[in-house]
């Protein structure tokens, strides 16, 4: 498409900010990223003195590391409004998360509206695709604990295996609290037709804002967090009482992002900021994990539901631009997620200063051993 000579200052504009941003993005990985495996190296020792402690303080690092991230859209304008209940309430017990996926921006609005949320971004475990691993953030998701799944028949089988070994070996040790989980299993353009023909065949809803969920992951999940009671039953939360404090999984969260007209964010669109400001909604419903039913054929039937309702949710939300109320509700209300510019600077400055530091640190060694 030709561009005017009214647009041409305004594309340019555009350009010059968007190479300002991904040098400051690069800036910030190399300093942040740096610093945060120096810290976790030197703290090696209190990791084996005590290791609750140890892992509560690269909790912090992490939460700020993803408070980086999160400010790189933040200042693009691309901001959160929340919907549905109020999961703050539950933010100091176990609990997982069920988020459809449409594109990379589905994990940076997560990683921006979870930032008032207490620690529970500190003490989250995230369960992504493998090939962010190889990403600048792969080696910092790797030291936290995060989980990298490969997708595929052929793999399924034997990543579950592992993710049910990892949660035994990191979850519980690490002194996680949530877990993130996309059931759907990739990305919702790439999906889309596998889950509608998958759909046609076994007799089930023909869905277009959402795909199908996996069930192996979710079931492995519970299998290995739920608490059981005596008689074998769940022990868990209950929605009227939420200063439970049974042990092991308490609650499922079921997450809905929604971007208006459909069009989601991609995490170069995060990083360079070339779109125009965007809200992304983010619809939440809390279920106490006493009322999941952990049986194989049971749990799959709850998971679609719970699909099927998104789809509803989002069908709602792109006719009218808003999620539809509560049962008993003659509206929904919604909650601006807002992140403090004072502690994003604060945190910006510790990672450039924390970075100086550890230059100059190496820089000493250099010339003394040189």
């Amino acid at each position: 498409m030709a561009v005017t000579l009214e647009e041409a200052p305004w594309l340019g504009w555009i350009l010059v900010k968007a190479l300002m941003r991904f040098a400051f993005m690069v800036a910030n990985n190399l300093v942040a990223i740096s610093s945060y495996i120096c810290y976790v190296i030197v703290l090696q020792p209190l990791r084996l003195l005590d290791s609750k402690r140890f892992w509560y303080i690269e909790g912090i690092m992490y939460k700020w590391l993803l408070g980086m991230v999160a400010s790189w859209g933040w200042y693009a304008g691309y901001t959160v409004m929340e919907w549905g209940e109020d999961i703050k309430a539950i933010s100091k017990d176990e609990a997982v998360m069920l988020v459809n996926h449409q594109a990379t921006g589905d994990v940076c609005t997560l990683m921006m509206c979870l930032q008032d949320k207490g620690l529970v971004v500190a003490q989250m475990m995230w369960l992504m695709d493998h090939i962010f691993k190889y990403t600048n953030f792969g080696i910092v998701s790797l030291i936290h604990g995060d989980f990298f799944i490969r997708q595929g028949k052929s793999h399924r089988d034997q990543q579950l295996l592992l993710l049910k070994k990892h949660l035994e070996n990191n979850y519980r040790n690490r002194d996680r609290k949530w877990i993130v989980l996309f059931p759907e299993g990739g990305f919702l353009r790439k999906r889309r037709e596998t889950s509608q023909a998958f759909a046609k065949k076994n007799n089930l809803p023909f869905l277009t804002h959402v795909t199908l969920p996996r069930i192996g992951a979710t079931k492995i999940i519970l299998s290995a967090l739920v608490a059981r009671q005596e008689n074998g039953s769940p022990a868990g939360g209950d929605a009227k009482e939420l200063d439970s404090r049974s042990k092991g999984l308490q609650w499922i969260i079921d997450t809905t992002i929604a971007y208006p007209k459909a069009e989601p964010i991609d995490i170069q669109t995060w990083i360079l900021g070339y779109r125009k400001p965007v809200v992304t909604h983010v619809h939440y419903r809390i279920f106490p994990i006493k009322d999941i039913p952990l049986e194989t054929d049971n749990l799959a039937d709850w998971l679609y539901q719970r699909f099927i309702e998104k789809e509803d949710l989002l069908s709602h939300f792109y006719e009218t631009g808003a999620f539809p109320p509560p049962k008993g509700h003659e509206e929904a209300v919604s909650r601006e997620m807002t992140l403090s510019n004072t502690w994003l600077f604060l945190i910006q400055s510790f990672a450039f200063l924390s970075g100086y530091m550890w230059y100059s640190i190496f820089q000493y060694f250099y010339h003394c051993l040189f």
